[in-house]
């Protein structure tokens, strides 16, 4: 890629980043509200997760046959866009916010462009779904995590069909946030779905 192509693609990445913090703030003030007298309330990015693969234990082969740094490391983990936590009976969902572009309307196909929805998989992964639910105290009937998806991807063709298959039997976890101006649907998917989870 030339340096013309890479001005243009930081550009694009500087307006994607706009858009993704105008979201997660939306996100936020949406929860807040609705939260105030309740015994819930919603974290930004919560840390219980920041250095989980510190301590990852690796066997003395791994060890000797992989780089070690001079210095240790000491922060290694992921950060969750957000945390709802039932202060009664201390149980914690964890969950991101995803903005991606879509294929839509007077679009073309490769308009789907981005990996937001492939990261987000990193929650099925067996250690880190087993870290969410001792964290957050849910038990291996429910996923213990909320995935709310906004932007043009929500209702790309190709995207919706395949992150719909992603969680297949596990619709409750995921939220297609189409309409951000008006957050009922966003809170009657919480009231429904997510707030079981935490009961």
């Amino acid at each position: 890629m030339g340096s013309v192509g890479l001005r243009n693609r930081d550009n694009w990445q500087t307006e994607t980043m706009k858009s993704a913090n105008k979201f997660e703030e939306d996100f936020y003030e949406v929860f807040e509200k609705y939260f105030k007298g309740t015994d819930y309330r919603i974290r930004k990015k919560p840390n219980e997760f920041s250095n989980i693969y510190v301590d990852q234990h690796l066997d003395e082969t791994t060890i000797s046959e992989i780089y070690t740094p001079e210095k240790p490391i000491n922060k290694h983990g992921i950060s969750p866009d957000f945390a709802i936590d039932n202060l009664k009976t201390g149980k914690t969902i964890f969950g991101d916010n995803k903005r991606q572009d879509g294929w839509v309307e007077g679009g073309e196909r490769k308009d789907g462009r981005g990996n937001a929805h492939e990261r987000m998989c990193k929650y099925f992964t067996p250690g880190l779904m087993k870290q969410l639910r001792d964290k957050g105290n849910i038990g291996n009937d429910k996923l213990p995590f909320w995935i709310v998806l906004r932007g043009n991807i929500t209702r790309d063709p190709c995207r919706v069909r395949e992150i719909t298959l992603w969680f297949d039997g596990n619709d409750e976890n995921l939220f297609f946030w189409r309409d951000k101006t008006d957050p009922t649907k966003l809170i009657n998917h919480f009231e429904t779905q997510i707030k079981p989870i935490l009961e």
